[in-house]
Formats: structure tokens, sequence, C-alpha cells
């Protein structure tokens, strides 16, 4: 890789829950600020959302939307400019979900690093919020 290709994070994990209660889970207002942060989303393509905690907000658009398939918003903070697209996948025990982050320059090493940490915790945290779904 050189140094001018954008690096990417993948986080993969199997959940006993369908697809439909992860996609609550990830297209929900009230949920989402449960597992990732405060947000004003609407599953609406092309809507222009943010998410915020005590640190700052990050700049959200919807890039594509397939219910209970597949999400992809961009996600642009301070210099960072990136793209996070969710994956559903079927199984016999629940849902395949697939997350991953795209963009990190080079000399993003600290942001790269952060989400490298941070997402497998709010995926976890996504797992529990949809298994105390109805």
């Amino acid at each position: 890789m050189t140094g001018e290709e954008a690096r990417a994070i993948t986080v993969e994990r199997e959940m006993p829950h369908p697809p439909e209660k992860v996609w609550r889970a990830l297209t929900q207002p009230h949920l989402i600020a449960e597992w990732l942060m405060r947000n004003d989303f609407r599953p609406e393509l092309h809507h222009r959302f943010s998410v915020s905690a005590e640190w700052g907000a990050v700049d959200c658009e919807v890039r594509a939307i397939e219910p209970n398939r597949l999400l992809s918003y961009s996600w642009d903070t301070k210099d960072l400019r990136s793209i996070i697209t969710f994956t559903l996948e079927p199984t016999q025990k629940g849902t395949r979900l697939r997350m991953e982050q795209i963009g990190f320059r080079a000399d993003q090493e600290a942001y790269c690093r952060g989400a490298t940490i941070r997402w497998p915790q709010f995926i976890a945290t996504l797992e529990e919020v949809a298994g105390r779904l109805d």
C-alpha cells in the first residue's frame, strides 16, 4: 500500500438476533444514542445528520440505505473524511454484521488507532441494544 491510499478498519460480528432487530438498533435515533452517540439520524438517503459526544461532533450524510441489509454514511470530523458502511447478512443463528470505515490517510494513525479500539466496543453495545428489542 502506498502512502496515498486510504486505510480501512473492519469489524465483523455474528449476532443472535434477526436482521430486523439489528437494523432497528442501527437506524432508530434513540437506539443509536444507546450504543453510539446522541444524534439526529433519519433513515433517508442524503439526510444530513450529526452524532455528538462530550469531545465534539461528527457530521454525517446517508449515502446508501437498503432496509435490513445495508447502511452507509459519511463520517467527517476535523480533518478526517471517511465512509462507514454496515452490511447485514442473515445467518441460521441471526445476523452477521460487518462494519467498515474507510478513508484514513497515512498521516491519520491516531484516528485509525482510535477507531480500531472504539468500533468493536460500539458494535458489542449495539448487539446488547438489539437483544433488548421485542
